[in-house]
């Protein structure tokens, strides 16, 4: 079958196998020229490693100069005859392929990583393929809904995150990449139940009890580190994020690194929080009245040079802020501030200009919409100049392949 994007609003039901390769291929090249990580992990568990900032840090950490053997846990579909599965399950696939053929470990858990079972089969994969011991735990994950603890399959009950202010609402224009058109939303007001609901989705309680999981269980080595990834953003978005719901639960997720880091104390770990930059990724797209921000900023960070995508960010925190030495370079907040250049001066002058001219009628020729479109697509193995996206691909083959 010949593989082709499908977008509905915001959200691909498709994905390219062999794409997603490409994708991988692509970001590993890159680490390979890049400055090194030095001094880095040789064990490392990455919690929500199929997509974005969590396959860019798998990336990095194994040919990006530290050599590290890794074990990644995500929640991803196969091939099956309700479609050709996600981008994720591929990404997985392939860089399995990849580290191994560079004679590295790469284990993939495929299940949800809130449940107590993932949780049983990660520490027994350490034990048996890690030597028994990880020296960083990277948690990546993005979803819109967790398990109550007394949740079963017979009985599910879900919290759900929202995307809303704690104020007054907010109306602004967002991307329909369907359509490729800017409309206006309004983004209402979150109860109080909304609001707690997103921060034990989003925030650091699921980060605390992992580490208290593995650390009872005896699989974190000494001196082990741990780094969980967030966004705080611009003065310019921060009624939509900063000020809302998503804001609410990256604060709770920024104290929730001071209490790990107190517990990882006993062993000379660390624990701390990666602000990274404003990117198009799987969770970002779903922001309303964010685009034209996103667009005016790319456009100017691009004419910059200093535009950065998941990969680029992930190798520059590695090899300059996280392991040269036994410093972390953070902030007065102990934030490893990965958004630096987004937030340098003369970037959010000129991206304050730009949004003002911004409307649903110039959006593509005044914000970088061609770049965002781009960017969105190869998430799910779409538009790489390396792939012949006419060639028909085999499903027999796909379903023979495991993560």
């Amino acid at each position: 079958m010949v593989i082709e994007p499908i977008i509905n609003g915001v959200i691909a039901r498709s994905a390219h196998p062999y794409g997603c390769q490409q994708a991988v291929r692509n970001q590993i090249d890159y680490v390979k020229k890049a400055a090194p990580i030095i001094n880095g992990p040789k064990r490392v568990l990455i919690l929500g490693a199929s997509s974005g900032f969590g396959l860019a840090s798998r990336i990095a950490l194994t040919f990006g100069g530290s050599d590290a053997d890794t074990l990644g846990v995500s929640f991803e579909r196969g091939p099956s005859d309700k479609g050709i599965g996600t981008a994720g399950w591929y990404n997985n696939i392939f860089f399995r392929q990849e580290a191994e053929r560079a004679g590295r470990i790469a284990t993939n858990i495929v299940g949800d990583a809130f449940s107590p079972a993932v949780r049983r089969q990660v520490i027994d994969a350490i034990q048996a393929d890690l030597g028994g011991q990880v020296d960083l735990v990277v948690y990546s994950l993005a979803t819109g809904v967790r398990p109550k603890p007394e949740a079963t399959n017979t009985a599910p009950d879900m919290w759900r995150s929202v995307i809303k202010t704690l104020g007054q609402p907010v109306t602004g224009p967002t991307l329909n990449l369907e359509r490729d058109t800017m409309e206006m939303l309004t983004v209402g007001t979150a109860s109080e139940q909304e609001a707690a609901e997103t921060v034990k989705v989003m925030g650091g309680e699921d980060w605390t009890d992992w580490i208290a999981c593995l650390a009872d269980a005896g699989v974190l080595a000494p001196g082990c580190r741990t780094v969980a990834y967030s966004y705080v953003g611009s003065p310019l978005t921060y009624p939509i994020y900063h000020q809302g719901t998503l804001g609410q639960a990256k604060k709770h997720l920024h104290h929730s690194a001071d209490e790990i880091n107190q517990r990882l104390a006993d062993i000379g770990g660390q624990a701390h929080v990666a602000v990274c930059k404003a990117l198009v990724t799987k969770a970002s797209v779903f922001i309303p009245a964010f685009a034209p921000y996103i667009l005016a900023l790319f456009k100017v960070m691009k004419a910059k040079g200093c535009h950065e995508g998941c990969i680029e960010q992930m190798q520059r925190m590695f090899a300059t802020k996280f392991y040269p030495d036994n410093a972390v370079e953070t902030d007065g907040e102990r934030l490893i501030r990965m958004d630096d250049w987004e937030l340098a001066q003369d970037v959010q002058r000129e991206v304050a200009e730009l949004m003002v001219q911004i409307n649903e009628n110039n959006f593509a020729e005044l914000g970088d919409y061609a770049g965002y479109k781009q960017d969105f697509l190869q998430l799910n193995g779409f538009a790489y100049d390396e792939v012949d996206y006419s060639q028909p691909v085999s499903v027999n083959i796909l379903t023979k392949m495991q993560p």
